[in-house]
């Protein structure tokens, strides 16, 4: 189980805390400090996302992005010791995951969580795949795991869909195949949390840009103003 922060540690509290939370976007997170053991990884981090929009967290690798994701959706690792996250108007930075999840916090991670020895449709009545719903998940290819894990997450009550780097380790026409998918997932209106090294992919997809650079963000705009940045990119982006 998830180590919530301890309500000490965040303010606001009875009328008050309702009053702060009447007038919250959909999402933010508010100076979010993380630690994997004595490693301070997530530096104060803070920013906001929109009903139905969609927000590509960019920057390096070891820049704290999915850090920043595992910390919102509360996972064990890293640990939150200080900082605020709301979604909906409710709080979630006193939350286990469990909790998170039943919140509407929809983390589809880096390595899929496909589960061994589960057909198909025991992990999920997944149309597009439906004609081999009876194959074990974990012999499906890369880009049909991810398709099944994002479908999977979205086959909950979903407020908040986080993807860890849904293009990673595909080939590009399967990619192109992803891209189609979360396009529709942007019609459908579901408010996203992307990262993705594939940054251009990313921007492509999304409404705005955050990025990060050593645990903080350095950044906060429009998508297109990363895309038209050249310098920018190459700041915080290049490899």
């Amino acid at each position: 189980m998830s180590r919530a922060v301890q309500e000490d540690d965040t303010p606001g509290s009875g009328a008050a805390a309702v009053s702060e939370a009447s007038s919250q976007p959909y999402f933010s997170c508010r100076d979010l400090h993380a630690y994997y053991g004595e490693s301070y990884i997530v530096q104060g981090v803070g920013f906001e996302v929109h009903e139905s929009e969609i927000v590509a967290l960019l920057g390096r690798n070891g820049a704290g992005k999915t850090s920043t994701l595992r910390t919102i959706a509360r996972l064990d690792d890293p640990q939150l010791k200080r900082g605020e996250i709301w979604l909906d108007r409710q709080p979630l930075h006193r939350l286990a995951a469990w909790q998170a999840a039943r919140s509407g916090v929809g983390l589809v991670p880096e390595d899929r969580r496909i589960i061994g020895g589960l057909t198909v449709e025991e992990n999920l009545k997944l149309a597009r795949i439906a004609e081999r719903r009876l194959q074990d998940a974990v012999t499906l290819s890369g880009g049909e795991q991810q398709m099944l894990a994002v479908a999977r997450a979205l086959s909950r009550d979903v407020k908040l869909l986080l993807l860890d780097e849904p293009y990673e380790g595909l080939a590009p026409v399967i990619v192109q195949e992803i891209e189609k998918i979360l396009q529709e997932v942007k019609k459908l209106g579901f408010t996203t949390i992307i990262v993705e090294q594939n940054a251009i992919a990313a921007l492509n997809l999304a409404d705005r840009a955050i990025i990060l650079d050593m645990g903080e963000v350095v950044f906060d705009g429009s998508a297109r103003e990363v895309i038209d940045n050249v310098e920018l990119r190459e700041e915080y982006l290049a490899i």
